[in-house]
């Protein structure tokens, strides 16, 4: 009897206020959403840097006649100089391994890393791209003493670490969990009011039902548990809606992000559902916990 009382209190206390509900389960699934997107986004960054950094190559670019710089358009490396640079490379303890790249290599691995991009590749010519050694190093962070100790070196034009490419592309990233989680904080607290004025209403509706029951010797947490489950229920159907956006955002955000830009690992599923069920878990409480709050605040039971 006292569970059908409940659901039945429950089932009154979200038709009458029908329209402030459904407005709390937008912005509730608008928030969880947002707040999803933004823990996906820190999942993508994390597991990119994982597979990326290990993968790390410093890129020592040798003279070649188009050059931009001035000491280098004279005349193309020489062998000899090449041979040099390479022994002084393997030489190095923080160099783990070295490999020759010639222009025709360099201009295949570059139409074949931007296959998707017809116009960058028929933009580039072969020969643009001048040879290299690609240098594979123990210790990433160590690229400073192999390119001190490259630059300046006879037939060296240029030394570009991958690591800094790749941490500006991260900070990107990282720039869009911050705005995702910022939004998502904005939509929470709208949600906290939103619960707040809706228990309100629901509880000035029903308040000769809540007198009858105090005078009977009802407790206070028999006599809260329907205002605070109505709350528990709209952010577990905010969550749910939430989860579906999940899916769009995972499908039309994270998986394109990682189609477009080859810089990306894809995300696993198992990681969206994980965040799924965080969303909804804390939509609910965070729904059924203002709920309590705003009971404790303007209640007097």
């Amino acid at each position: 009897m006292r569970v059908q009382f409940v659901l039945q209190e429950i089932w009154i206390g979200l038709r009458r206020n029908m329209t402030m509900t459904i407005s709390l389960v937008i912005t509730v699934a608008i928030a969880m959403a947002l707040f999803g997107t933004g823990l996906l986004l820190r999942e993508q960054v994390a597991s990119s840097k994982n597979f990326w950094y290990d993968k790390i190559e410093v890129s020592i670019f040798l003279c070649a006649k188009t050059s931009s710089n001035p000491s280098c358009q004279k005349q193309d490396v020489t062998d000899q100089q090449r041979q040099t640079l390479k022994a002084n490379l393997e030489k190095m303890s923080q160099v783990s391994n070295v490999e020759y790249e010639n222009k025709q290599q360099a201009y295949d691995r570059f139409k074949d890393r931007f296959a998707g991009s017809p116009g960058f590749v028929e933009s580039t010519r072969e020969g643009d791209i001048p040879d290299s050694f690609r240098v594979k190093l123990r210790n990433p962070e160590e690229y400073k003493a192999v390119a001190q100790a490259m630059l300046g070196q006879p037939g060296v034009d240029t030394v570009i670490n991958e690591q800094e490419i790749l941490k500006r592309f991260f900070r990107i990233l990282n720039g869009l969990q911050v705005a995702a989680l910022s939004i998502a904080l904005i939509q929470v607290i709208a949600a906290v009011m939103l619960v707040g004025n809706t228990v309100r209403l629901s509880a000035f509706n029903r308040r000769r039902e809540t007198g009858i029951m105090r005078l009977v010797g009802a407790s206070n947490t028999y006599i809260q548990m329907p205002f605070i489950l109505e709350g528990a229920i709209a952010g577990l159907i905010g969550g749910v809606f939430a989860s579906i956006l999940l899916v769009f955002s995972k499908t039309l955000l994270i998986d394109r992000l990682a189609g477009d830009v080859q810089l990306v690992s894809q995300l696993g599923w198992s990681t969206v559902i994980a965040v799924m069920v965080v969303s909804i878990c804390f939509g609910m409480l965070l729904c059924a916990l203002a709920s309590f709050l705003t009971l404790r605040r303007y209640l007097k039971i």
